[in-house]
């Protein structure tokens, strides 16, 4: 039996639940106190420690240690295990995945997804569609490292505060987007995020331009499914969101999640993206 992991950076939620994806939380620190992000803390503290301190909370990978015991509860089900891991280049989660990995005598595969979010979780479910499938672990594996490239992992925030906060843009570029109503398309190339282009005017038609940008850009997809993955967006922001999806695309499924607290740690609420695997 093939098991499939992930670190908490994949903001599955119930989906993981129910495809038996295991999950391994990272670390949110507050304060000097450590939570482990879907565990005991959700969005709703991140914003009220920002809110209350005026600082963005601290995020660490899991030990080694922390790895070799979660890898060794989860072979108790499973003869072999493919983990994800957030994008390499974003965090040390991969490499000590990949280090606690080396003691289980090959049982255990690492896949750095080159992503985060749910362009990290759209990889956990193609894995988890190919273990169903009958294929094996390294066939599951070498698919995956194909199809890593073609994932669309990109948001639109809604205020660049969080960002100037965890030293991604400048106070100026902060404070000019807020005053101007600019949005930043961010998106993710080669495991690194990246402003590709800038919308302006209110949330609502930002996200407007933006998915129908993605139109006309992804012409030819996987229809399989689709996420619409938010920070605690406005109800009508999200609506407008699936909608224009399902009225501009063929995706068999369009799913909606909320970005757990890591992921909202570094964007801040009212962040929404659209994110699925293109040809």
């Amino acid at each position: 039996m093939i098991g499939i992991t992930s670190d908490s950076t994949c903001d599955l939620n119930r989906f993981g639940e129910e495809r038996s994806i295991g999950i391994m939380p990272l670390n949110v620190i507050l304060d000097s106190k450590l939570y482990k992000d879907g565990v005991d803390i959700a969005p709703a503290d991140i914003f009220a420690f920002v809110e209350k301190t005026k600082m963005l909370p601290k995020t660490s990978a899991p030990a080694i240690e922390d790895f070799s015991e979660f890898f060794s509860k989860q072979l108790e089900a499973a003869d072999e295990l493919i983990h994800f891991s957030i994008s390499a280049k974003a965090s040390v989660s991969h490499s000590c995945a990949v280090a606690a990995a080396k003691e289980f005598g090959g049982r255990v595969r690492v896949v750095d997804s080159k992503a985060l979010s749910t362009g990290q979780g759209l990889l956990v479910l193609k894995a988890a569609d190919f273990r169903d499938a009958g294929m094996s672990a390294a066939e599951i594996e070498e698919e995956i490292n194909r199809l890593r490239d073609r994932v669309n992992t990109s948001f639109v925030p809604d205020r660049l505060d969080y960002l100037y906060k965890g030293g991604r843009c400048s106070r100026m570029e902060m404070y000019g987007a807020n005053i101007l109503k600019i949005h930043p398309l961010i998106d993710m190339q080669d495991g690194q995020l990246g402003v590709k282009k800038k919308y302006r005017g209110k949330m609502t038609m930002c996200i407007r331009s933006y998915i129908e940008d993605l139109h006309k850009e992804y012409t030819s997809y996987d229809k399989t499914r689709c996420f619409v993955t938010h920070s605690n967006a406005d109800p009508e922001l999200v609506t407008l969101a699936k909608d224009m999806v399902a009225s501009l695309f063929d995706f068999r499924e369009i799913d909606e999640t909320v970005a757990g607290s890591v992921i909202t740690g570094h964007c801040g609420r009212n962040t929404l993206g659209v994110l699925f695997i293109h040809d």
